[in-house]
């Protein structure tokens, strides 16, 4: 049954995405919907980050295109940039990918859903937020989805969905609109700390973290076993370079405060690592040296 509200629109096409946030996420999502045709409008608050967006997303779009991540014949869709949520007002479904903070999160959501229209999907792009949580911030809760996009968006088929107790069935069905027409699987789960991948992945990867600060084995050596016996594509600690140290220890952050679970306590060599700028692959010093941040 629908839940009370203005059922959100899915019938509307073209379809017009914003993406509030122009960091590893937000970037990456943009990169995948312009690369589907999808016009988008990035916004971010930091002039600096949001001027540099754009030569990154045209770097991930020729990376997707040369590794054949991108459907043929479709022309880019137009990006437009701005540092005001007011900008989004024409869009049918906006994303928010801000940094993985709740309290931010939800000041962000409660700007933009002032301002799009009625029944315009709002989603919010988070590893570990509960959505009803933040749903607490929207004036309508039916029309709010989480998704879960795993980096590199363009690269990774599957999204995780997270249906809030309050989430309508239009917003579930325009949310799966939005994500086939970028070609990704949707796979619906229910809401709470860190959904399904988080919840396991990231005590994992803490794990292994842990185990490197304990000078049982190094990150080669993690990652060498995880994938050589376990079959994990990457390994742990590549995982954590590509998810972003400090993205990591946000969530575990949120997993912790939310959960109880000792497990998901930051583990120290990763706040650290965090607080001497080892970020990761985004700025090329993390577990691993990289050539080039990205």
């Amino acid at each position: 049954m629908e839940r009370p509200g203005d059922p959100v629109t899915d019938d509307r096409e073209p379809h017009r995405l914003a993406v509030l946030g122009a960091g590893v996420m937000g970037t990456n999502i943009t990169t995948l919907a312009l690369g589907h045709g999808v016009p988008v409008t990035l916004i971010d608050v930091d002039q600096a980050r949001l001027g540099e967006a754009s030569e990154l997303i045209a770097r991930q779009l020729r990376m997707a295109r040369l590794m054949n991540a991108l459907p043929e014949g479709v022309e880019t869709g137009e990006l437009r940039t701005g540092a005001a949520v007011e900008d989004v007002v024409d869009a049918t479904a906006v994303i928010e990918a801000v940094t993985e903070d709740a309290g931010i999160k939800a000041e962000v959501l409660a700007k933009v859903s002032a301002v799009v229209r009625p029944g315009t999907l709002i989603v919010s792009n988070t590893s570990s937020i509960p959505i009803d949580e933040l749903a607490a911030s929207v004036p309508d809760p039916g029309r709010l989805v989480g998704v879960h996009f795993m980096n590199p968006t363009y690269l990774i088929p599957t999204v995780e969905v997270i249906r809030g107790p309050r989430t309508a069935d239009s917003a579930m069905a325009a949310v799966t609109a939005l994500l086939t027409a970028v070609e990704r699987r949707p796979i619906e789960v229910n809401d709470g700390p860190g959904f399904v991948t988080s919840r396991i992945l990231h005590r994992m990867i803490n794990d292994a973290v842990r185990v490197v600060e304990e000078g049982r084995a190094s990150a080669e050596s993690v990652d060498a076993l995880m994938q050589g016996c376990l079959g994990h594509r990457t390994g742990p600690l590549r995982t954590a370079d590509l998810i972003g140290l400090d993205n990591l220890a946000d969530s575990l952050r949120v997993l912790h405060e939310r959960t109880g679970d000792e497990g998901f306590r930051p583990a120290e060599l990763l706040v650290c690592m965090v607080s001497e700028g080892k970020l990761g692959r985004k700025n090329g010093r993390g577990f691993y040296e990289y050539g080039e941040a990205s």
